[in-house]
């Protein structure tokens, strides 16, 4: 069964760039590792053999922002870690995204004192927030094709 009995007598596919662009964006991302705390424990778990994010694009977790273009922030964010967050933010190449995956790294969790950030989104943007202390590697999963929903969903206006 090829693909020319599949399609008919169409003989053409077609398609638009924004869509094939968006595709691959979403299904060739490469997460930059940066857990500070329990919830890192919950994202290796989704990336090992039980739940394998590898068959969503994301073969590797890459220790360098340069590889990267999506920032898994898992944990709290002390106040002295923020720069650090945000340096490597920059550094990461356009297009990037960030899940905030965790309590803690969402609003603060249980830490509401001066030397937990309440919230990453006072360092970077976020795009999709994973709730749970810490979110199961299901939990994340779901925040990764949430944000896979994102990107196909992007605008060729909105790459600029």
């Amino acid at each position: 069964m090829g693909l020319e009995q599949k399609l008919g007598h169409m003989g053409v596919v077609t398609t638009t760039l924004e869509s094939v662009v968006n595709w691959s964006r979403a299904n060739a991302m490469w997460p930059m590792l940066f857990g500070l705390a329990c919830c890192a424990i919950e994202m290796m778990g989704a990336q090992a053999s039980s739940y394998d994010m590898s068959r969503f694009g994301m073969e590797l977790m890459r220790p360098s922002p340069r590889q990267s273009d999506l920032m898994i922030v898992a944990g709290r964010v002390s106040r002295k870690m923020a720069p650090v967050l945000r340096r490597l933010y920059d550094q990461m190449p356009a297009p990037k995204w960030v899940v905030s995956m965790g309590d803690c790294a969402s609003c603060g969790g249980v830490y509401n004192n001066y030397a937990i950030v309440q919230g990453v989104d006072e360092i970077v943007p976020v795009d999709v927030y994973v709730a749970g202390c810490p979110p199961r590697p299901e939990a994340l999963i779901h925040g990764i094709l949430t944000l896979h929903e994102k990107i196909k969903a992007e605008k060729l206006k909105e790459w600029a």
